[in-house]
């Protein structure tokens, strides 16, 4: 008996479609007939290619997994070799700039421009990195942390200042250089009642002009200068010795109106920043200080005799001594 495969193209319900001239395949459905069309030679060659394509592939690249590990291919080529040759690539292509950076002191780096520059770009890609969680895309902060392009700083804002705080942080444990300052939980701690940390923060606001006088700002008035000025001195403008804000402006860590002022008062909420000298080496620090300054809130640099005594200070004449001296010993 003969098989399917040798019987006539006729005998298996094969015809050659007289629309089109190409033989069918012998399948009919609801009067449909399937044609047996060829496929073209370029799509049979193409496909031919990919094919010896592919096996050139995973001999030569890594392309197999095995139980422990992927065959290797001739090249012993990797991903992760490419990365560590392109990183090496670029870290000896910036040796220098790094080089440079580290050996100059901050308090010099304006006086070369082009490594001013070169420091500011570098810092901004570095910020995105390391800073941008806290402060921010646009370094704006928000949420309980600070706005760097502004010009309020509870620390100094030159570059030797802004460098000292990127470096040993704000109470960062174990870092006996960190900056550390407290406010006092007056209503936890009793040290105040309820209704005079509410007198208390109406008067805070009246510094700010954001509300008027009134008899609670008057009895807040009273508190403040018995608990308030030793840090944030007589007229609420701040001391960067000890890190207290200016009460008198607009700025606000944690909002400005009657319940967040009158929130602090009662429950104390200290901020923390992590020490980058943990993790990061001094030129890349010193990048960060640099871009940080450039954002339009950092003030120029000057030496230490004139540092307190310069528009911006918090306190003024008054406290030049000290925040002189803090400035000095932030100096690297």
């Amino acid at each position: 008996m003969a098989k399917p495969d040798d019987l006539p193209p006729a005998a298996k319900g094969q015809h050659i479609d007289e629309a089109t001239g190409t033989r069918t395949v012998g399948h009919e459905w609801d009067g449909i007939e399937e044609l047996d069309t060829p496929m073209p030679r370029w799509w049979l060659w193409t496909f031919y290619l990919s094919i010896l394509f592919s096996i050139g592939y995973v001999v030569v690249y890594p392309a197999i997994p095995l139980l422990h590990r992927g065959t290797e291919g001739l090249f012993g080529w990797t991903s992760r070799g490419e990365l560590a040759a392109d990183t090496k690539a670029e870290t000896d292509r910036r040796a220098p700039l790094m080089a440079a950076l580290a050996a100059t002191p901050i308090d010099q780096l304006q006086r070369n421009p082009e490594l001013m520059r070169q420091a500011v770009a570098g810092g901004r890609a570095a910020f995105r990195v390391n800073c941008v969680q806290c402060h921010g895309a646009g370094a704006a902060g928000g949420a309980g942390y600070p706005n760097l392009n502004d010009d309020d700083w509870l620390w100094g804002g030159n570059l030797a200042e802004i460098e000292q705080t990127i470096t040993h942080g704000i109470r960062q444990p174990g870092d006996a250089a960190t900056r550390t300052s407290l406010m006092p939980s007056f209503g936890r701690d009793g040290i105040l009642k309820p209704d005079q940390v509410a007198d208390v923060a109406h008067y805070v606001r009246t510094l700010s002009r954001k509300e008027g006088p009134s008899a609670a700002a008057q009895r807040g008035a009273a508190l403040f200068a018995a608990n308030c000025v030793a840090c944030h001195g007589p007229e609420g403008k701040g001391d960067r010795r000890f890190g207290a804000p200016n009460l008198t402006d607009a700025i606000w860590l944690y909002g400005g109106s009657l319940g967040r002022t009158g929130a602090g008062a009662p429950n104390a909420q200290p901020g923390a920043r992590p020490a980058g000298g943990h993790k990061l080496d001094k030129a890349t620090i010193r990048m960060l200080a640099a871009y940080v300054h450039s954002l339009g809130g950092g003030e120029d640099f000057a030496p230490a005799a004139q540092a307190a005594a310069g528009a911006g200070t918090a306190t003024g004449a008054a406290n030049a001594p000290a925040t002189a001296a803090a400035a000095a010993d932030a100096r690297p």
